[in-house]
């Protein structure tokens, strides 16, 4: 096995000072673009790596982001993940991502292995803690910055947060299938242990009090997101035959709970009226348009981005950000 490439390797085979081989590799404004270039040239022959771990101790942290989300089967979170990946690049972060389905557990594993990477931040929606799990030690955060996407939830007492504020789309939903002729709408959402679907169901039921509509409970299906949820939870509305019209409020419900819909069978003069959550390519042209509820995807991650930077400057403390989505009203 050939011996690891070092900063002295590239030294030794240049004949100059190894301070000097690792201030050009940091681009050190005191070195010589000539000599810069030289060096690099030859790190690059030899297939050297910096050593992440060694920056570290040396106080010079590292370039790694960690992202943790619940999946990437969710169209927001998959386009979330490319765009922050993007902007790391252009920028020379490396992204490390890693899957929590929503288990607290499975999150605490993935914080402790960015931690051993010597991870500079992480951007993370926070997986909801059970009861049992509340007891349970989490992972020492101490040195990394936190910034939590989506949702909120306590973890090291000094995370910075990026929202969504969906509160006037969601009210706004209602008000529109009210105005529309309405009275029977029914919401689907993610259980309220997770604080976006606490924020989701208030402002539904901030538009039924706006349109003087009272809350039915047989109308309000929340659960664990997921499209199968979307799907049981739209069928369970359709057995019961009361709503007629359907606001959701998360991606992967929006879609199992479109899917339902547009399979149940129903004829046109008895289809439910549905606003979904996301807007997806495919929303554009089903059914001559499905009116959603839209939330912006890039401005979340240049927002997280910039925080990770200036936190890392030691210039930003813990701050919360929050984006408007917008109702989108189309044919059907």
């Amino acid at each position: 096995m050939a011996a690891r490439v070092t900063i002295k390797t590239i030294a030794r085979d240049l004949g100059i000072s190894h301070m000097t081989v690792s201030r050009a590799l940091s681009d050190h404004p005191n070195v010589q673009k000539e000599t810069r270039e030289l060096v690099r040239n030859r790190a690059a022959e030899l297939g050297y790596v910096k050593n992440a771990a060694a920056m570290a101790m040396r106080g010079d942290g590292t370039k790694i982001i960690g992202l943790l989300l619940p999946n990437i089967v969710n169209e927001f979170y998959a386009r979330f993940a490319n765009e922050l990946a993007s902007i790391c690049e252009s920028f020379a972060f490396q992204l490390i991502i890693h899957l929590t389905n929503d288990d607290f557990i499975t999150e605490q594993h993935a914080l402790q292995q960015l931690r051993e990477v010597q991870a500079k931040a992480v951007v993370v929606v926070p997986a909801p803690v059970a009861q049992a799990e509340e007891t349970q030690t989490p992972v020492h955060l101490d040195g990394i910055n936190i910034i939590q996407l989506i949702r909120q939830r306590p973890m090291n007492g000094s995370e910075s947060a990026i929202l969504v504020d969906d509160t006037n789309a969601i009210a706004g939903a209602v008000e529109h299938l009210y105005i529309q002729g309405h009275e029977h709408i029914a919401y689907i959402g993610a259980h309220s242990s997770l604080s976006s679907g606490r924020n989701r169901l208030k402002a539904y039921l901030s538009g039924l009090a706006k349109c003087g509509l009272e809350r039915d409970p047989d109308l309000v299906k929340t659960a664990p997101p997921s499209f199968q949820m979307g799907g049981a939870s739209a069928n369970a509305l359709i057995e019961q035959n009361k709503a007629t019209a359907i606001v959701c409020g998360g991606f992967e419900i929006s879609n199992g709970a479109l899917n339902a819909l547009l399979t149940s069978g129903k004829k046109p003069g008895e289809a439910i009226a549905f606003i979904g959550y996301g807007d997806p390519s495919f929303y554009t042209w089903i059914e001559g348009g499905i009116s959603t509820i839209s939330v912006p995807v890039t401005p979340l991650a240049e927002q997280a981005l910039q925080v990770l930077r200036d936190n890392g400057n030691d210039s930003g403390a813990e701050q919360t950000f929050e984006f408007e989505a917008q109702l989108i009203v189309r044919g059907t």
